[in-house]
């Protein structure tokens, strides 16, 4: 059974039942905003490129990162599915997605944090249905599901992180809108949330 999370909720990612997940994937969907009016019957929507990245980090301190230029962690824990440059159809698919082996992170990875930005520099009104997900790899089965709402003048966000604790790794919705076309326009944001 999926959660809606709200902002700043958290999730144990731990199996229903126990035992711990091996591997998740965020999966980041959205689609152009339909134009209304007179216009719209003139001028088609828009494609919009939004780029999901995976920040790791240790000790507060950025040691990896995966995105649309760099598809796979240096230990191979992290991969990014590759480029979208226009979106969806709208639906529940995703357009872009970060596979992680939570058992294969290296040890002194204690955070990852996800991100989305509009590199074309498209804002977050002309995007529509974009969320973010989390789903078991090996059942299938959606975990989480974070709607990315607000459609403001903003042309990036921080969705969530994972975060390794004692217990394991837990999920936090962050959704916290902010401008930049890539990752590192939002570093000094992003540590805010380690």
């Amino acid at each position: 059974m999926s959660v809606s999370l709200a902002k700043g909720q958290k999730l144990s990612l731990e199996k229903p039942g126990g035992g711990r997940l091996g591997v998740v994937r965020m999966g980041l969907g959205w689609r152009a905003a339909q134009r209304k009016g007179f216009l719209a019957k003139l001028f088609a929507s828009q494609e919009i490129d939004l780029d999901a990245s995976a920040v790791l980090f240790s000790g507060g301190k950025p040691v990896d990162v995966v995105f649309f230029q760099h598809l796979t962690s240096n230990d191979g824990s992290v991969r990014h599915s590759g480029d979208n440059l226009t979106g969806g159809a709208g639906d529940a698919t995703d357009d872009e997605t970060i596979t992680v082996d939570l058992n294969a992170v290296p040890a002194e990875v204690d955070q990852i944090l996800f991100t989305v930005n509009s590199f074309t520099g498209q804002t977050f009104q002309e995007v529509e249905n974009a969320f973010c997900r989390l789903v078991d790899t090996q059942s299938g089965t959606e975990l989480a599901r974070y709607t990315l709402t607000g459609g403001g003048a903003y042309t990036a966000q921080i969705m969530a992180k994972m975060q390794r604790t004692q217990a394991g790794w837990q999920m936090t919705a962050i959704g916290q809108p902010a401008g930049g076309r890539t990752f590192q326009d939002l570093m000094p944001e992003l540590v805010k949330y380690l």
